[in-house]
């Protein structure tokens, strides 16, 4: 009598298998070779993505009333993630041939300038 297990099932617990395998090496190389910094910069990055979520997911479910208060939130989300990005691009000591003169205390500057700058034109659109 032939096995109990379909080939197809076979390879799908293979694939899963890869997969979780591709996972845990892409974890613990995150944990091990991350700076610290780098890592508070992605950890804010994550915010900045639920928070998003989180305003679509309740201008979807609940109300939209005043809309360009939505807007100005979502706004100022997907520009603070925009900003914040390019800030981790340019302290992560990885890409220092790609900035080189940029220092980390300049691209902090900068992040800061971009940030007030974001936040008054989002403070002007909600009127």
């Amino acid at each position: 009598m032939a096995s109990s297990k379909s080939p197809s099932s076979s390879t799908a617990a293979a694939t899963v298998s890869t997969a979780s395998s591709a996972l845990r090496t892409l974890v613990q190389s995150y944990q091990s070779r991350t700076p610290a910094r780098l890592k508070l910069i992605d950890a804010f990055l994550a915010f900045l993505c639920l928070g998003g979520v989180l305003q679509f997911a309740y201008c979807v479910l609940v109300s939209n009333y005043p809309f360009n208060a939505f807007l100005a939130g979502f706004a100022s989300n997907i520009g603070q993630f925009v900003l914040t990005a390019g800030l981790r691009s340019q302290v992560n000591p990885e890409n220092k041939g790609e900035f080189p003169a940029v220092t980390p205390e300049r691209a902090f500057a900068d992040y800061a300038f971009g940030s007030l700058v974001l936040h008054f034109c989002v403070f002007s659109f909600l009127g």
